[in-house]
């Protein structure tokens, strides 16, 4: 069997194939990203979990995408996580760009973009995926993203900015005080995830002026720092992966469009055409006919 994952930092979606394509199961799992969680973590994560303890000795192959796999060191601590949990298989780590690249390719180049948990871009010629200006996670960077979003409406709701009929929502939905922001934010772990989860708050109020400001004001951004940097960004389709320019999608619509930039793919989900690129560009079943 072979097991194709793509996780961001917040969730992997997990999808199990057999050796002729079809598929056998799907699941879900918390995210991994190696910055945040080390090879033990993932180890005691997966082997507690039910479907890999269904699955677990029946997989061969193992390709997993991931946030934060962008260097040799890194992807070995997902894979040294992986390889305890599945010791018999084979096991393959990248970068999550390069799954978001490989899920929207059509046949021709294109930039893809992931606006989700973060935020980062790429372009794809079919042989190559490469970037020109770095991802700078949560602190720095992730323009347009959950947690950049999430970041502008705690910060705003501290401040006392937040418009009135939103600022008693918030508080009567997260009963939260400066003291336990600043704990979960500067104390404890996944930063980026507790703070990308208030992004579901601006999902809720995503007609009201305030949320589609700051939407625009970091898909602007996220355009002008991750999209303009590309020299061919007006005449290549820009893919989109992920759940924030999925809910976003009109307004990302717009600042593309005043950029003069043609907007590919919107997929909140890259894992089914991440399937299709591997059982039809990288014939990952040829490994069962030799």
């Amino acid at each position: 069997m072979i097991l194709i994952a793509e996780s961001g930092s917040t969730k992997c979606d997990w999808v199990v194939l057999n050796s002729d394509g079809t598929e056998y199961k799907r699941f879900s799992t918390m995210g991994f990203n190696p910055y945040f969680h080390s090879a033990s973590f993932i180890y005691e994560e997966l082997s507690d979990n039910d479907a890999f303890k269904v699955v677990g000795s029946s997989i061969e192959f193992v390709y997993f995408y991931g946030a934060g796999a962008s260097s040799e060191s890194l992807k070995d601590i997902i894979k040294d996580g992986l390889q305890m949990v599945l010791p018999q298989a084979e096991i393959n780590v990248d970068h999550d760009l390069v799954a978001s690249a490989y899920s929207t390719y059509t046949g021709e180049p294109a930039i893809t973009c992931i606006i989700g948990t973060g935020s980062n871009s790429c372009f794809f010629d079919g042989e190559a995926v490469s970037e020109e200006v770095p991802a700078l996670a949560y602190v720095l960077g992730d323009e347009g993203s959950a947690s950049y979003i999430g970041k502008r409406l705690v910060s705003d709701f501290l401040y006392k900015k937040l418009p009135t009929e939103m600022a008693e929502d918030f508080y009567n939905t997260y009963q939260l005080d400066k003291d336990e922001i600043i704990t979960s934010v500067y104390n404890k772990p996944n930063a980026n995830v507790y703070l990308a989860s208030f992004s579901r708050f601006a999902g809720k109020h995503m007609q009201h002026p305030y949320v589609k400001k700051i939407v625009r004001e970091g898909f602007e951004k996220f355009a002008d720092i991750h999209i303009a940097c590309f020299n061919n960004c007006e005449l290549v389709p820009v893919h989109f992966v992920g759940s924030v320019g999925a809910i976003f999608h009109e307004i990302l619509e717009d600042v593309l469009a005043k950029r003069n930039m043609k907007l590919g793919q919107i997929m909140r989900k890259p894992v089914d055409g991440l399937i299709k690129y591997h059982l039809e560009y990288l014939k990952v079943l040829e490994a069962y006919k030799v």
